[in-house]
């Protein structure tokens, strides 16, 4: 083969290569759909006033001011009929992106029944044989579990955010309550009592011992 076919066939062979290459450039770009745009809306009931600014929001109520920070996403926040509806907003966005814009609406409705309502947990102890016992000190921001399972050690949980616990005022035997406005405070307060009190190395359909959740509400019953 003389040079001439040569390089005739190098010619062909980049061609061949180049548009193979703009192909599954092409069909990559098309498997991720986008969607031009989607919107989701949140109406704000009486009494509650919400201001957003530069993706933070801040809510104010009866029982008080809660603010969270959504700068993470890619999402515009913007209210709108004077003021009385929050919408949420996000241009071409994955299918796995626009699953924030539910989210962070969600957040946003749980911070308004927060500063109206508040949130309520309920917990109980369990214990079969050694009888735990638990203390609440610093004005219901430090919880301290004493013989669990007959272990000397004590077992400290300190209260998030705006989380306070306090012990039932209706006379139920061992159990203890947790309060606030800020959702995720309360829950994770709660979840971490729970967890300081698992049981190890044993087999827990038998030793069932430890601080469960009983009831999750709101401290403002429902009208």
């Amino acid at each position: 083969i003389n040079a001439e076919y040569m390089g005739v066939i190098r010619h062909v062979l980049c061609l061949v290569r180049n548009r193979k290459g703009s192909f599954q450039a092409r069909t990559t770009a098309a498997n991720i759909m986008r969607t031009i745009k989607a919107s989701r809306s949140l109406s704000i009931p009486e009494g509650v006033q919400v201001s957003v600014s530069k993706r933070v929001v801040r809510v104010k109520g009866s029982r008080g001011v809660l603010v969270k920070d959504f700068t993470h996403t890619k999402i515009d926040l913007k209210l709108t009929k004077q003021g009385r509806e929050l919408t949420a907003e996000m241009w071409f966005g994955s299918r796995s992106e626009l699953a924030s814009i539910r989210t962070v609406i969600t957040h946003v409705k749980n911070m308004i029944v927060g500063v109206t309502k508040g949130y309520l947990y309920k917990m109980r102890m369990v214990y079969a044989h050694f009888p735990m016992s638990i203390a609440i000190e610093n004005s219901g921001k430090l919880v301290e579990i004493r013989n669990f399972l007959g272990e000397k050690i004590v077992r400290s949980i300190t209260m998030i955010g705006d989380a306070v616990c306090k012990r039932s005022e209706d006379g139920t035997k061992d159990e203890i309550q947790i309060f606030g406005n800020d959702v995720d405070a309360v829950s994770q307060s709660a979840a971490n009592i729970q967890q300081s009190s698992r049981v190890h190395d044993k087999d827990i359909r038998k030793f069932l011992d430890g601080v469960y959740v009983s009831y999750k509400g709101n401290l403002v019953a429902e009208e």
